[in-house]
């Protein structure tokens, strides 16, 4: 349990502060009755489109996910709130059937977790992604998955069948090699270890897996980025990608608390290194956003890429998604 601490949300007029000893964090489900399950990204920047969040918060509460302040908008705060008050989408999988029956629909790639962690604590009871998937199959609609969670196991049958009718890959995002420091930054996520053996798991049944080393956080797990892709390659995992850290908005002040606390005799060389690849804490431009610049920025992206020829990833190519898309039921013949 955390002590609850979030920053002042920019979308209320108000805020609380506690007068005695602040509570502890409880987990919180809301029901989220959205009528729209598929979100269009326009980021030239992201190779894909559309995007299937079935979850909204992630109970794996890493101190520097990206998705924090999305929590704001529902009157939420992006500290232990984003970690404790998740919001699930039970009519994901009906949703996605309509709008994959629509004549709009082309088959297009869907991602899961473009926002948070698909395969989080929760989809154990609630099986929204596999319902979901489960949907993807039945049209053969191309999918990519990006997770932390060794829950992903439980479905390896189902993504077996969406890689031999359809198309799929999914990332395993690794940004530690070891599980202590893992621990410190994500703390409700599954070990380093477990992530490689789910890893390896899938790999040797034939799906497409990946690495993502996201974030870099200067000063903390760039001397990790050798370990992490060796050991990926060793799991099955062909294509790699990494992302440097972004504190935008009140990710900032979450992820500095944290990372203080956790590591105060680093907080000083991660803030610096950070000023250095940035200039600031947060990058907005397309293009620029996912990486630094500088001197040592140049050092980490030239560790990526012998790391990952020492380790033996083959040389990426830019293949086309199939085009495997298909409503169920009986095809329509040629009348003349």
């Amino acid at each position: 349990m955390r002590t609850i601490a979030n920053p002042p949300n920019p979308f209320e007029s108000q805020y609380r502060e506690w007068l005695d000893a602040p509570a502890q964090v409880k987990l919180h489900v809301y029901r989220d009755s959205t009528r729209e399950i598929l979100s269009r990204n326009d980021s030239p920047d992201l190779p894909f489109r559309w995007s299937l969040n079935p979850y909204r918060g992630c109970f794996h509460a890493c101190a520097y996910c990206y998705a924090r302040p999305s929590h704001e908008y529902w009157g939420f705060g992006a500290g232990t709130d984003f970690d404790s008050k998740i919001i699930v989408k039970p009519e994901a999988a009906p949703l996605l059937r309509q709008a994959l029956l629509k004549p709009s629909w082309k088959g297009e790639l869907i991602v899961f977790s473009g926002n948070t962690d698909c395969y989080q604590p929760l989809e154990a009871t609630y099986g929204l992604t596999r319902a979901c998937l489960e949907v993807c199959a039945e049209f053969k609609n191309p999918v990519g998955i990006i997770t932390k969670a060794a829950l992903i196991m439980r479905d390896i049958e189902l993504l077996r069948r969406l890689h031999d009718e359809a198309w799929v890959q999914v990332y395993f995002s690794i940004p530690f090699a070891d599980n202590e420091t893992a621990r410190k930054v994500e703390p409700q996520a599954p070990s380093i270890a477990k992530r490689l053996e789910a890893m390896a798991a899938l790999s040797k049944a034939g799906i497409p897996t990946a690495v993502s080393i996201a974030p870099v956080i200067p000063g903390l797990n760039e001397d990790d980025i050798p370990e992490i892709l060796l050991r990926s390659r060793e799991a099955g995992a062909t294509a790699a990608t990494s992302a440097l850290l972004r504190l935008s908005g009140n990710v900032e002040p979450v992820f500095l608390e944290r990372m203080t606390e956790a590591f105060p005799d680093r907080i000083a060389k991660i803030t610096h290194r950070l000023g250095e690849m940035r200039g600031k804490g947060s990058e907005g431009r397309f293009f620029a956003r996912h990486r630094g610049e500088g001197q040592y920025w140049n050092v980490v992206e030239r560790l990526f890429e012998i790391g990952k020829k020492k380790a033996g990833f083959p040389e990426e190519e830019v293949r086309p998604i199939p085009q495997t898309f298909r409503r169920p039921g009986p095809e329509q013949g040629v009348l003349f």
